[in-house]
């Protein structure tokens, strides 16, 4: 009895002395981790290479824009920048929304109002400028589209487009990735403003 236990505690010690699996024991351990930050930096990479290309791409589209080629055909110009894109991200679906505005300074603003109860907020029934001919009171008061002579616009591009590495899958995340570019420019005078505005109150 006393002969195996001291057999046992012998191999207890050669086993601790034993360094032939440590490697490939650490190896095991920091492999994930480590091919989880390179796949993840890879693909940190690749949605900064992208964004660049999306925004390259609008950038264009926002000097090609003012001239009067353009101004009309706004089809035309989104072509150029989805072209411009998927020369990179073959797949990618890339789409457009433009909202125009009479000046800088009014981008992203509601349309004014007036507040008679004096609660900051327009209440139905209280008067508004319908600036964007939709006769209703909108939080943002941009046209839909690219405007007309002398207008501001807001012309964003969207691209979605899937991860093609796996990291996605490792940390829960979906596939699909879409990225924005924005960019704001203003139409030359070709032709006189059409301007909608005009107050209603019901």
């Amino acid at each position: 009895m006393i002969g195996r236990f001291l057999l046992a505690r012998r191999m207890a010690r050669g086993l601790a002395r034993d360094k032939r699996g440590t490697a490939f024991m650490e190896f095991a351990l920091a492999a994930p981790l480590f091919l989880m930050l390179t796949l993840g930096g890879i693909d940190y990479c690749w949605q900064l290479y992208g964004q660049q290309v999306l925004q390259g791409a609008v950038n264009i589209a926002a000097r090609s824009s003012t001239t009067e080629g353009y101004i009309n055909n706004t089809a035309a110009l989104d072509i150029v920048v989805r072209n411009k894109v998927r020369t990179v991200f073959k797949n990618a679906q890339v789409d457009f929304s433009r909202r125009a505005y009479e000046s800088f300074t009014e981008v992203g603003k509601p349309e004014p109002f007036t507040d008679k109860n004096g609660n900051n907020r327009y209440d139905s029934g209280e008067c508004f400028e319908d600036m964007n001919g939709n006769a209703n009171w909108d939080t943002d008061r941009g046209n839909t589209g690219n405007g007309s002579s002398d207008d501001v616009v807001v012309y964003i591009a969207s691209m979605k487009y899937d991860r093609i590495l796996p990291i996605w899958r490792m940390l829960g995340q979906p596939q699909e990735k879409t990225l924005y570019a924005t960019t704001v420019l203003r139409n030359q005078p070709y032709s006189t403003n059409t301007s909608v505005s005009k107050v209603i109150c019901s």
